[in-house]
């Protein structure tokens, strides 16, 4: 019998926000994230459940409280805690993100190149590390990011390199790319 309980996606990640202005504030007025509904927290009834399109349907959602302090201290880094939270955004949103971000007081790394994509981190005004994460290809037409990552991967080990770079992505994609297609 067969014991995995298999995902088929990430339904929602749900965080302690301070209060209710402060989070729509910036997940919405900010991140650009709409508020979609907000009901009470039905496990906690002084507490407001509010609910974010993060952008591709998926939901982030946080339990907020009026009485509670926006607190920028960092978030802890212990077992069990989020570290960050990385978002997709597109590569013109990407390359205007750092300087959006420091005229709205949010200091931030400015881009950090990953090979397979660039990042750009900076911390909620509660503490959490946040990550605007851009990708630097784009998988043939027909063939799926996690093929694409996957032979990346496998020629990357073979290889010895330390980490995926842009050239083990430029030898998958070729490899991907259907007959006769042109990339």
């Amino acid at each position: 019998m067969n014991q995995q309980i298999p995902t088929t996606g990430v339904h929602h990640i749900t965080l302690i926000g301070s209060n209710r202005q402060d989070t729509i504030d910036f997940y919405e007025g900010v991140l650009g994230m709409p508020l979609v509904f907000e009901q009470p927290n039905l496990d906690v009834p002084e507490e407001l459940h509010l609910y974010f399109d993060a952008g591709d349907g998926a939901l982030i959602t946080f339990f907020v409280r009026e009485n509670r302090a926006t607190d920028p201290a960092h978030t802890p880094e212990v077992v069990g805690a989020v570290h960050h939270i990385a978002y997709e955004v597109s590569r013109e949103t990407f390359d205007r993100a750092a300087a959006g971000l420091e005229a709205l007081g949010f200091p931030n790394t400015g881009r950090v190149d990953r090979g397979f994509m660039d990042s750009l981190y900076f911390r909620d005004p509660n503490g959490l590390l946040l990550e605007l994460a851009a990708y630097t290809f784009a998988p043939p037409a027909g063939v799926s990011r996690r093929d694409v990552f996957a032979l990346a991967h496998r020629l990357r080990v073979e290889k010895g390199d330390y980490a995926i770079g842009q050239e083990h992505l430029n030898e998958a994609i070729a490899r991907l790319q259907p007959a006769g297609a042109t990339a």
